[in-house]
């Protein structure tokens, strides 16, 4: 029965309309030699037409504040999408290194410090509309959960992700691992033992084919699996983990996600001595403000896409692994599809690393 709906969802997959390099605009920061190299790259790998490579002039700094975000890289995204008539035909924005990647604000729920992405994102709506969205606290994600392709204007964001990496050998690796995946492999789902977050991991494993998953339920933490497509845990949230590296051997096209706050905050290589952990204190614990785990070095050991957060999400707010790896495994839908379907809120903490067109073909 299980082999069966695969076969089913797989063909299903196949003959979706394909999302295209020619609705992708590429940010790059103009002030960074890293980020123009990686917009050329992706721009020449995928085929995004030159004319859709959108060039900013903004600091050379991960965290700024909200007039720098609305004056340096929203009002120059919005008017290159208006000046190329690119409004409605772009489905997706791609930042890079070296573009700005949160904003400073106030924390908590109402808070308004946010990804730079995750504000990005409303940016169709903000032209629509010819207003901008309030920024205190978290906007409903209108394609959560979706169970069809993104379009314009049913569904009133762009899908950003950033192609980023701690060198440019890890995001041409993120770049390049994309042309290349392939609907193989299992996907790792590790609980630790309490939490709504264990609930969504055992309705993952429910969702998808049985010979499709290893869920561990132990308090071990998994490391040294092979053939793995997809990957969800609690990160440096499981007491037991303290390994960067799980020593995956990850396929192309595997994606990962943690309920992690800050995995997402920083692109700064850590010194190769520096594990992972769950004390705040003292300072020589941390790595830019924190112990916990880094999206960045899911990309360094091979990974194609993966979830972070820049700033404090609440596991409310989270992607949810029952929605994520179903959508992009059975459904086939792009990377990029795939996360905004999991992620119930935008401007807020929340960025996706990876090619937003990477999609599994048949493994056949």
């Amino acid at each position: 029965m299980r082999t069966s709906c695969l076969l089913a969802a797989l063909f299903a997959a196949a003959t979706c309309a394909a999302q295209t390099p020619d609705q992708v605009v590429i940010i790059v920061n103009d002030n960074s030699a890293l980020s123009r190299t990686i917009g050329e790259y992706y721009a020449r790998k995928r085929g995004v037409p030159a004319a859709q490579v959108c060039r900013l002039r903004a600091p050379l700094e991960e965290t700024v504040p909200r007039f720098i975000y609305d004056s340096r890289i929203a009002a120059p995204v919005a008017r290159f999408l208006r000046s190329r008539r690119l409004v409605d035909k772009i489905l997706f924005l791609v930042t890079t290194n070296d573009v700005p990647l949160r904003i400073r604000g106030s924390d908590g729920p109402g808070g308004d410090q946010a990804a730079v992405d995750s504000e990005l994102a409303l940016l169709y709506q903000d032209i629509i509309s010819g207003k901008p969205h309030r920024t205190a606290g978290f906007i409903p994600n209108p394609y959560f959960s979706a169970n069809e392709r993104l379009s314009h204007p049913k569904y009133p964001l762009y899908l950003v992700t950033r192609l980023a990496g701690y060198t440019f050998a890890d995001v041409r690796g993120l770049i390049d691992r994309a042309q290349h995946a392939r609907n193989l492999g299992r996907v790792v789902l590790d609980q630790r033992g309490d939490g709504e977050g264990d609930d969504w991991l055992f309705a993952t494993a429910v969702r998808l084919p049985k010979e499709r998953v290893l869920l561990e339920t132990t308090p071990r933490v998994v490391y040294g699996e092979r053939d793995v497509i997809g990957y969800a845990s609690w990160g440096s949230n499981d007491h037991a983990r303290q390994d960067r590296d799980l020593h995956f051997t990850w396929l192309d096209g595997a994606i990962a996600t943690e309920f992690v706050s800050t995995n997402g905050r920083t692109f700064h290589e850590p010194p190769q001595d520096w594990h992972l952990g769950n004390l705040w204190k003292p300072p020589s614990l941390l790595w830019e403000d924190s112990p916990q785990s880094l999206s960045a070095d899911y990309v360094r050991q091979g990974v194609t896409g993966v979830t972070g957060n820049v700033y404090e999400p609440f596991l409310a707010y989270t992607p949810r692994p029952q929605i994520l790896f179903p959508s992009y495994i059975l459904d086939g839908v792009t990377l990029a599809e795939a996360c905004y379907r999991s992620i119930p809120a935008l401007s807020w903490q929340n960025i996706v690393l990876g090619d937003p067109l990477c999609k599994l073909e048949s493994g056949q």
